[in-house]
């Protein structure tokens, strides 16, 4: 799994993740490494952004619209509930997602869970894993969060 790209030196993008209620633009901050003027590898998979994973290659514009130019290794699956998640669920996703080599992160308020795993995993066997974990936590979804694949949601 390539989820570790050359170091960042500091380099962070901004990505357009949709527009709130008041119509303000939304955004979302990630981690990048530049590869091009335009052009940044993503060195985190986002958790409101669709589109992307990390390992992908993007052009970036001002305003926080993107191409992905270059896909990466790696799928990214979002979750979130209607309530808190909790440390306990967001610990068994943490140890169910090792196993496939993947990554899991949440931001401390667990108001989403973000997991990074390699393409080559497999996507009945990310599947299996984010059924098994959600079927015990009431009132939460997951999904694919780069939509590049056919038939990849829950």
């Amino acid at each position: 799994m390539t989820l570790d790209p050359q170091p960042l030196a500091g380099t962070h993008i901004r990505l357009l993740a949709g527009q709130a209620a008041s119509g303000r633009a939304v955004h979302e901050v990630l981690p990048a490494r530049a590869v091009g003027a335009d052009l940044f590898e993503v060195a985190g998979s986002p958790g409101m952004v669709l589109g992307c994973a990390a390992g992908d290659v993007l052009r970036v514009t001002d305003d926080g619209q993107f191409e992905v130019v270059e896909r990466g290794e790696n799928l990214c699956v979002q979750a979130a509930g209607l309530g808190q998640l909790s440390l306990e669920s967001f610990a068994e996703l943490r140890e169910a997602v090792s196993h496939l080599g993947g990554m899991t992160e949440a931001p401390p308020d667990l108001r989403f869970i973000v997991v990074t795993v390699a393409r080559t995993v497999g996507i009945p066997a990310i599947e299996q894993v984010m059924d098994a974990w959600a079927a015990g936590i009431d009132e939460v979804e997951w999904w694919f969060g780069n939509g590049d694949h056919a038939d990849a949601s829950a």
